[in-house]
């Protein structure tokens, strides 16, 4: 069987699956791999749960071959499958990367192009080798508009993700310090994030670009399309309003969105909610569909989550954390007008020889503002020097923080996804 007679299948039966827990009757099975299990040794079971094809790499399961596909490599097979089903859909897809607010940003674009536009975008974080090609394998074929999130720890990731993806549009949100382990550096961050815009340069693409950042801007040149938006001199124009923990934004251009008072917490989701703007007034969104359906869109899985507990507002952004967004939320946490301000932070992970120095740097960073209480928790900020409370994990950290019984307090909480700091509230 080849990769057009297995898209016929698809054609037929237009639903994959990799988890057997998950798997309905009509769903194709892909048996993928990884360090701890290996999936096709559920191959011959997702056919007894009504599965009508499963996709095998070792010939010892293929078991049943009226209804199975032995293949070299399961995971490449996804991918081809991925890329015949992309080559049908004519329509705009729109690739999103960057170090901080990718997913924020794909939720808020989703939601406005969704009020006017079949669309169909990552779920989650589903923004990987796996996650890419299972995204658009669950594009319907009456879909107007794809929104596709794509993340990467390494260079030539995004690279390979295009191939799959092909998009036509894309959005770089920002670049900073993350994945320093596999980056190597903040340069290498910037080539990988920028493979995104060397496929669109090479194959006509158009590029919204937030003018804020410099080196977007000079990166994006020899695009063929470059739209761009920020505060002043951008195509779409905006300002972000500090009128209490949940941004505001003032949009100047276009004209008819007026003031969006969003649900998002801080200052740095305006860059966000800019991208959003900028992306539903190109794709001609009404104005007011675009204003309602940002100002509706409520943040999820700890991701800039205003949580009220009896008289205290809590401030949950607890799924992931690199120096930049870390920077990012304690700044915009100190430009809150409250008496009483206390953080929990997490330690950061994946920053391989710089570490210790970037939990260093943020020590600095609080140290420059008067907090009611801080507290370390976990990894590098261990061996760190700081006048801080510092705990081992977030059980020790909810425990501590229940004993002082806080009244209207503000509290932020943030750290690496690996530290699990939404259990501090559990």
């Amino acid at each position: 069987m080849n990769i057009d007679q297995l898209y016929a299948i698809y054609r037929q039966y237009p639903s994959v699956q990799t988890d057997t827990r998950q798997l309905k009757a009509g769903d194709i099975f892909f048996a993928l791999k990884g360090p701890n299990f290996n999936g096709n040794t559920y191959a011959a079971a997702a056919l007894e749960k009504g599965a009508v094809l499963a996709v095998v790499d070792e010939e010892a399961f293929f078991t049943h071959p009226e209804k199975m596909m032995l293949t070299k490599d399961v995971l490449e097979t996804l991918q081809q499958l991925a890329l015949r089903h992309r080559t049908e859909l004519k329509i705009p897809f729109l690739a999103i990367t960057g170090t901080n607010g990718k997913t924020t940003t794909k939720e808020l674009v989703s939601t406005v192009l969704s009020s006017t536009f079949k669309t169909s975008a990552t779920a989650g974080n589903l923004n990987n080798h796996i996650g890419v090609p299972l995204t658009i394998l669950h594009i319907p074929f009456d879909t107007e508009i794809a929104v596709i999130e794509m993340g990467a720890n390494h260079e030539h990731e995004i690279e390979s993700y295009c191939k799959i993806a092909r998009p036509t549009h894309g959005i770089i949100t920002n670049i900073g310090k993350a994945h320093l382990e596999g980056f190597g550096s903040e340069e290498g961050v910037r080539r990988a994030k920028g493979e995104l815009y060397d496929f669109l340069r090479k194959n006509n693409g158009t590029v919204f670009v937030c003018n804020e950042y410099p080196y977007l801007v000079e990166m994006s040149k020899g695009i063929p399309t470059v739209i761009t938006y920020g505060q002043k001199s951008a195509d779409y124009t905006g300002t972000p309003l500090a009128e209490s923990a949940l941004l505001s934004v003032k949009a100047d251009k276009p004209s008819g969105i007026d003031q969006i008072n969003t649900q998002l917490v801080g200052a740095y989701n305006f860059p966000n909610v800019m991208a959003a703007v900028a992306v539903g007034t190109y794709f001609k969104v009404p104005a007011e569909k675009i204003r309602s359906s940002i100002a509706d869109y409520i943040p999820s899985n700890n991701r800039s989550q205003v949580i009220r507990q009896d008289s205290n507002t809590i401030i949950m952004d607890a799924y992931n954390a690199n120096p930049s967004s870390m920077k990012a939320a304690i700044e915009n946490f100190a430009g809150i007008q409250a008496d009483k301000k206390v953080l929990l932070l997490g330690g950061m992970m994946e920053l391989g020889a710089d570490s210790v120095k970037e939990h260093q740097a943020l020590v600095t960073l609080l140290q420059r503002t008067h907090w009611h209480a801080v507290v370390l928790v976990g990894g590098d900020f261990s061996r760190t020097e700081h006048p801080y409370i510092y705990l081992e994990n977030a059980a020790d950290a909810a425990s501590w923080l229940k004993q002082q019984q806080y009244t209207d307090a503000y509290i932020l909480i943030k750290g690496s996804r690996s530290m699990g700091m939404e259990k501090v509230i559990a």
